[in-house]
C-alpha cells in the first residue's frame, strides 16, 4: 500500500486549461475524452475550465462537474475579458508539471493529448499542435494566414498560420508565461518570444461541434493590431522611413520646378497640384499621429496597473492571482 501511494506521488501532473465561452454543450464528452486520454499516461493530472462570461449556462455545468469530480476546478470570470486572459488565469492557478492549453469546441481533439505529451519527452519544453488540415470556414483560414504574414513583416518573425493555442508547455514554461503580465495578451505569440525549446506535430482537427466562433472579420483586426502594437515598434520606424522618402521627393521636385522657372522660363501651374499635395501630407501626417496615437494609448493601459481578469467565483480555494 505504502508503495502504491508513493508510486503515485511520483507521477508527474498533467493540467489541462480550456478557456470555455459558448461551448456548454461539450463540456461533458470534453472532459470525459480529456480524463480518458489522460488515463494512458502515467500522470495525474487536473482539469482548469475558466468560464469568460459564456451566455450559455456554462458555469452550472462546471460547477456540476467539480462537485461530481474533484479532478475539475471551475474559474468564473466577472466579465467577458477574452480567451488569453482566460488562458492566463488558467496557467496562473496550474499546478502541473506539464500544462496542456486548448479550445473548448472539440475542434482540438484530447486524445492528441498523449501524442503532444509523448514528444515533450523527447526534451521539448514546448509542443504545438500543427492543424495539417484545417477544419475551419474559407474566411477564417484566409483571415488567419493574413493574420500571420503581416504580423511576421512587422514583427520580424516567421510563424505558423496551422499552430494555435493547442500546445503542452513545461513547468518552467509556465512560470516564465506567468512573468508576463502585458495587457495586450497572446499566448501562442508569447511562448514564440520565449525561445524555449519547440517542436510541432501534426494533429487531427475536426470541425466545430457547436455555435460559431467568435473571431470576426473585425475582432481578427483589432487582434491584429494589438498584436503588433505589443510586439514591435517597426510600424513607428515605419513611418519614419515613409516620412523621410516623402521629403526627399519633395524636395528634389522643388528643384525641379526651379530649374524650369529660372532656366527654361517655364511658369509652374499651381493650384490643383498644390492642393492636392496638401491633401496628400495632410493625409500621411494624421496617419502617423494615429499610429503614434497607438503606442501612447497602449502605454496609457499599461500605467494605469490593473488586473488582468477579475474573478466572480471558482469551484474551490484557488489562488486568485492576477
Amino acid at each position: 500500500m505504502v508503495c502504491e501511494t508513493m508510486e503515485f506521488a511520483n507521477k508527474p501532473v498533467i493540467s489541462v486549461v480550456v478557456p470555455i465561452y459558448g461551448c456548454e454543450s461539450c463540456l461533458i464528452e470534453l472532459c470525459g475524452r480529456i480524463k480518458k486520454t489522460i488515463s494512458t499516461i502515467p500522470a495525474q493530472h487536473e482539469i482548469i475550465l475558466i468560464n469568460d462570461a459564456s451566455p450559455d449556462d456554462a458555469w452550472e455545468t462546471i460547477k456540476r462537474l467539480s462537485t461530481e469530480d474533484e479532478q475539475i476546478k471551475g474559474i468564473d470570470f466577472s466579465r467577458n475579458f477574452g480567451q488569453h486572459h482566460a488562458i492566463t488565469a488558467g496557467l496562473d492557478n496550474a499546478n502541473g508539471d506539464w500544462v496542456v492549453v486548448m479550445d473548448c469546441d472539440l475542434q482540438d481533439k484530447p486524445e492528441e493529448i498523449a501524442n503532444l505529451y509523448e514528444k515533450a519527452m523527447d526534451g521539448y519544453e514546448v509542443v504545438f499542435g500543427k492543424r495539417i488540415n484545417r477544419q475551419d470556414k474559407w474566411v477564417k483560414r484566409k483571415s488567419s494566414q493574413v493574420f500571420y504574414r503581416i504580423y511576421d513583416y512587422f514583427s520580424e518573425q516567421v510563424s505558423d498560420y496551422s499552430t494555435a493555442n493547442f500546445s503542452i508547455n513545461s513547468k518552467k514554461v509556465v512560470m516564465s508565461f506567468r512573468r508576463m503580465r502585458e495587457q495586450n495578451r497572446n499566448f501562442p505569440l508569447f511562448l514564440k518570444w520565449m525561445g524555449y525549446k519547440t517542436a510541432s506535430i501534426p494533429v487531427e482537427h475536426n470541425f466545430r461541434k457547436e455555435g460559431k466562433s467568435s473571431y470576426n472579420i473585425k475582432k481578427l483586426i483589432n487582434l491584429a493590431t494589438d498584436a503588433i502594437i505589443s510586439q514591435s515598434n517597426k510600424p513607428l520606424r515605419l513611418s519614419i522611413q515613409i516620412g523621410f522618402f516623402i521629403s526627399l521627393v519633395s524636395f528634389l521636385y522643388a528643384v525641379y520646378l526651379f530649374f524650369r522657372y529660372f532656366f527654361l522660363d517655364q511658369p509652374v501651374a499651381g493650384w490643383t497640384s498644390v492642393m492636392v499635395s496638401i491633401f496628400f501630407l495632410g493625409g500621411l501626417i494624421f496617419f502617423n499621429l494615429g499610429i503614434l496615437g497607438l503606442y501612447i494609448g497602449k502605454i496609457f493601459n499599461e500605467s494605469k496597473g490593473r488586473p488582468l481578469y477579475l474573478i466572480r467565483e471558482t469551484t474551490d480555494e484557488t489562488d486568485e492571482r492576477s
